[in-house]
C-alpha cells in the first residue's frame, strides 16, 4: 500500500502499464447495488404510480428483496490488478469500462474486486491529501520538509492546547491547537489528546495506532488509562507493540508474532495462547485487552502519518499565513467566503448556528464547519480574507498578500474548477469592459455573475458595453 499526492496519482496508475504491460494491468471494479434507503424509495414510487396499498409488512420484503441489486460499476479509487504474464485477464475475470464509458481511460475486472483479490495481486496506490499540502507548503516557503526537526517544543505544544498558537481555547471555540492537522483535527482524536495530554512523538504514534483501531481506544485503552491501571506508554497502540511486548516478557518469538497476528485481525486469544502469556508473567489487564481488539494499526502506517502531521504542523505554528493558504487550497471543498471575509464574530456565530442543529446538520455544512473552524483560528491569530478580486484571484489557489489571504474564483459557491480557469483565461486577454463582457468571455452563468457583483468583486465595472459621446 502506498500513497501519492493526488494530484500525482493518475501517473503513479500510469506507470504500472509501463512497468507490467498495458495487458496486465486492470483498474479493480466495484460493484454499486441499490441501497436500502434506495429500495425504500423504489417500492414507495411504484406504489404511488400504480395506486397501491401496501402493508409495511409487504413494503419491507419488496425493500429487503430489492437491497443489494447491482445498480451499476465503478472502480475502486487506487487499486489496480495485475495478472501475470504467463496467464490471460479472463482466467480470473471478464473485463469492461467502468459504468460502459467507452472512452475511459482504464478497464476494469468486471467480477467486484472482493471476489478476486484472493487469487491476483492487487496494488494500492492510493491518493492522499498530505503530501499536496507539504508540497505546496515546500514550494511557498523553500523549506525542504525533511529538514523539519519532529522534536520541536513549541511545535508539540499544539497536541495538548493553544499556547503557541498565541490564542486561548475560547477564541478559537478549541482545547488543543490541532484543527487542520492531519489525523488529529477531528473531534475524536482531540478528545483523546485532551484525555492524554501527549508531549513525544512516540505518544504521538500510540494516538494514531489508538485511533485507527477497533475497539481499541474506546472500551479499552480509554478506560486503562483512566483508572490509573496503566498510562499511554504501556497500552496497546499499534499491532508491533504485542509481538515486542510478548518477546520481551519471554514468549518464543514465532509464537509472539502468531499471537499479535490472532489479536490485530479480532480473532482473540486461544486457550494455549493465554496459557503461555500467564506462564510469562503477562497482566491480566493486557489479556482482557488483547480479547477486545477487533483491528489494529501497523506502527509504521501511524509513523507515516505522524511524521506528514509534524511537518504540518510545523508549519502552523512557525509560517501560519502559508499553512492556512495551503489548508484552504488543498483541503477545503465548501466554502462560505461571505462570512469568512467579515471576520471573527460573523464566523463564530456562523459555527454555533451549525453546531446548535447537532445531528440535523447537512453532510455540506459539517464539511463547512471544519472549514470555519480554522477561518476563525486564522482571524484570531490576526489574518484576514479579502474577497474574491477578480484581477488577482487564482483560479484554484488562495493567494497570500500581507497579512492576508485572496480567495480564489473556485471558492465561489457553484463555481467549479474549470469555470475559475475560464475566467482567469479570459483575464489574460485583456481587461473586463463590462459585467456583460465578463459574462460572455468568461463563460460564466447568471448566476455567478450575480454572486460576484453581490459579493463586491465588481464594483468597477458598468453593466454593458457602451461608449459615452460626450
Amino acid at each position: 500500500m502506498s500513497y501519492f499526492s493526488g494530484e500525482y496519482q493518475p501517473r503513479a496508475h500510469h506507470y504500472t502499464k509501463v512497468l507490467f504491460g498495458e495487458d496486465n494491468v486492470y483498474r479493480a471494479g466495484t460493484i454499486g447495488t441499490v441501497a436500502e434507503k434506495t429500495a425504500y424509495g423504489y417500492v414507495k414510487g411504484y406504489a404511488g404510480d400504480h395506486n397501491l396499498h401496501l402493508r409495511g409488512a409487504e413494503v419491507d420484503r419488496l425493500v429487503a428483496g430489492c437491497t443489494g441489486v447491482k445498480r451499476t460499476t465503478g472502480q475502486h479509487p487506487g487499486g489496480i490488478i495485475v495478472i501475470p504474464d504467463y496467464m490471460d485477464v479472463f482466467d480470473f475475470t471478464p473485463i469492461q469500462y467502468p459504468a460502459d464509458a467507452k472512452g475511459a481511460e482504464w478497464r476494469t475486472t468486471h467480477f467486484d474486486f472482493h471476489s478476486i483479490h484472493d487469487n491476483v495481486l492487487k496494488l494500492d496506490i492510493l491518493g492522499h491529501d498530505d503530501p499536496t499540502v507539504i508540497r505546496m507548503l515546500q514550494d511557498l516557503s523553500g523549506i525542504d520538509p525533511k529538514t523539519i526537526p519532529t522534536d520541536d517544543p513549541e511545535v508539540m505544544k499544539i497536541f495538548s492546547g493553544t499556547e503557541s498558537l498565541g490564542v486561548t481555547e475560547e477564541q478559537i471555540m478549541c482545547k488543543t491547537g490541532t484543527l487542520g492537522i492531519p489525523e488529529f483535527g477531528t473531534r475524536f482524536v482531540r478528545q483523546m489528546l485532551e484525555d492524554t495530554k501527549p508531549t513525544t512523538f512516540s505518544e504521538l504514534v500510540q494516538i494514531s495506532g489508538l485511533s485507527h483501531g477497533t475497539d481499541v481506544w474506546l472500551g479499552n485503552a480509554q478506560e486503562l488509562i483512566h483508572n490509573g491501571t496503566c498510562n499511554l506508554s504501556e497500552v496497546i497502540g499499534c499491532r508491533d507493540d504485542i509481538m515486542v511486548y510478548l518477546i520481551y516478557q519471554g514468549l518464543e518469538p514465532s509464537l509472539a508474532f502468531k499471537i499479535m497476528e490472532s489479536v490485530r485481525k479480532g480473532k482473540g486469544l486461544s486457550p494455549e495462547f493465554e496459557e503461555e502469556m500467564i506462564k510469562n508473567g503477562v497482566p491480566a489487564w493486557y489479556i482482557d485487552s488483547c480479547k477486545k481488539i477487533k483491528y489494529m494499526f501497523p506502527k509504521a502506517h501511524a509513523a507515516a502519518y505522524v511524521l506528514m502531521a509534524v511537518r504540518i504542523a510545523y508549519f502552523k505554528v512557525h509560517h501560519p499565513l502559508l499553512y492556512y493558504a495551503a489548508y484552504f487550497t488543498v483541503r477545503a471543498d465548501d466554502f462560505d467566503i461571505d462570512t469568512m471575509v467579515k471576520g471573527s464574530n460573523p464566523i463564530r456565530a456562523k459555527i454555533e448556528e451549525i453546531n446548535a442543529k447537532g445531528l440535523d446538520a447537512a453532510p455540506k455544512e459539517k464539511s463547512l464547519l471544519t472549514v470555519l473552524e480554522l477561518a476563525l483560528e486564522m482571524c484570531e491569530r490576526g489574518y484576514s480574507f479579502r474577497k474574491v478580486d477578480l484581477y488577482r484571484s487564482s483560479a484554484a489557489e488562495f493567494i497570500i498578500d500581507g497579512n492576508s489571504l485572496i480567495p480564489p474564483f473556485n471558492s465561489i459557491p457553484g463555481l467549479g474548477t474549470n469555470a475559475a480557469l475560464n475566467i482567469v483565461k479570459a483575464r489574460e486577454e485583456g481587461e473586463f469592459l463590462s459585467k456583460e463582457d465578463l459574462q460572455q468571455r468568461g463563460k460564466i452563468s447568471k448566476t455567478i455573475l450575480e454572486y460576484l457583483d453581490n459579493h463586491g468583486c465588481l464594483e468597477s465595472l458598468p453593466d454593458q458595453n457602451q461608449l459615452s459621446l460626450f
